[in-house]
């Protein structure tokens, strides 16, 4: 084994620090289980404020074991840190392999004590409480090193009673999986959600409308507390195809006056997954096509300005923004360009990078995102 691969087996995550943690502090703290070769709190690039989370190195492996069994989930700064082998093989992160999700959790139910509760059943090598300003989110993540301990702890603790909740215990899922059975259910579903249809409508008759299509299970018309139509309801049938064909020959349709609204029902989780989704696709698409507009011009003679600088690079398509920056009146020798697309900014940086503009040759790149 490498000295490399050594030291990197004796490192440690160490994860919800406080804001102010420094180095310094935790190098103290973890000087009690050993030499400590080095401790680096990861930072923002711009504003070099603490991310929350930091990798400490140790010289023995020995020393990283006792820290993580004797100091996990104490408190520095009035809050508790999480500690766990530091994993940099990425395929062990996301494979899935041992990882188990847990829903419903009681909102006392911390760090600590989800840890204390599943280390049962194999070795963790981490476990998280999600939560957010206001506390726990009511959902966590364990992950095993053996997808054995994983199956041992779905057995025995889904449908377990933990402070009076009972729990939800499955086989993570990443995206890609969540997503591919989303749109299973979409096109399998027997649920027909309505709307627009009035407030004089009520069961029977919305039962005598779509029992055309097929065996109903059940139909409900959703009232307000006078017992009036909210103007929307539920039809469950016993097979997909009827549901099917009631959303094809329904939607839109008159009726009362009025063209109805009939889709597949969702549940809440799903039609946030679903909007969730369209939200990430689109964001995705406005960053595919933001990609590589804006150039990032350095050393500029100190004569040229935004007109001079617009007509040199306009030959290369449509300019929205050139700004040279200043201070005192004075130019700084670098500026930013904006490109309407990608292909006009690459065109540009390819040829008008070295050239020779006013007395110096420029240094074109493309503008990096913080």
């Amino acid at each position: 084994m490498s000295v490399a691969a050594k030291y990197r087996q004796a490192s440690l995550y160490v994860g919800d620090l406080h804001a102010d943690v420094t180095e310094d502090l935790l190098f103290k703290k973890f000087s009690a289980a050993g030499p400590v070769l080095s401790i680096r709190i990861c930072r923002d690039l711009v504003t070099r404020r603490s991310l929350g989370y930091a990798y400490v190195n140790f010289l023995h492996l020995a020393d990283a074991q006792k820290a993580l069994d004797t100091m996990n989930f104490d408190t520095i700064k009035d809050k508790a840190i999480r500690l766990m082998w530091s994993q940099r093989d990425a395929y062990l992160r996301k494979s899935g392999i041992g990882n188990v999700f847990i829903k419903n959790l009681d909102k006392s139910i911390d760090n600590k004590m989800l840890y204390e509760h599943f280390s049962a059943f194999g070795k963790i090598l981490s476990s998280k409480v999600m939560s957010d300003d206001q506390g726990s989110r009511g959902y966590a993540f364990v992950h095993f090193q053996s997808q054995t301990a994983a199956d041992r702890a779905i057995e025995e603790m889904n449908g377990a009673l933990l402070k009076d909740c009972r729990l939800f215990v499955g086989r993570f899922k990443n995206r890609k999986d969540r997503e591919a059975e989303l749109q299973n259910k979409a096109h399998e579903f027997t649920n027909v959600y309505i709307k627009n249809f009035g407030d004089d409508m009520d069961d029977e008759r919305l039962k005598d409308v779509f029992s055309q299509y097929g065996t109903i299970l059940s139909v409900k018309v959703m009232t307000d507390p006078s017992g009036k139509s909210k103007g929307f309801g539920f039809v469950s049938f016993d097979s997909h195809e009827a549901a099917q064909k009631a959303v094809e020959e329904m939607n839109g349709k008159d009726i009362s006056g009025q063209p109805l609204f009939v889709g597949r029902a969702q549940k809440k989780a799903e039609r946030q997954a679903e909007l969730k989704q369209k939200f990430e696709q689109m964001k995705q698409e406005r960053y595919r096509r933001s990609r590589g507009v804006k150039l990032y011009i350095k050393n500029l003679d100190e004569t040229i300005d935004d007109e001079q600088l617009r007509r040199e690079f306009s030959s290369f398509g449509s300019i929205s923004r050139v700004k040279v920056m200043q201070e005192e009146g004075r130019s700084k020798g670098f500026g930013l360009i904006c490109f309407s697309c990608p292909e006009e900014a690459t065109k540009a940086m390819a040829e008008m990078n070295g050239r020779l503009l006013g007395s110096k040759p420029l240094n074109v790149a493309l503008a990096q995102r913080p």
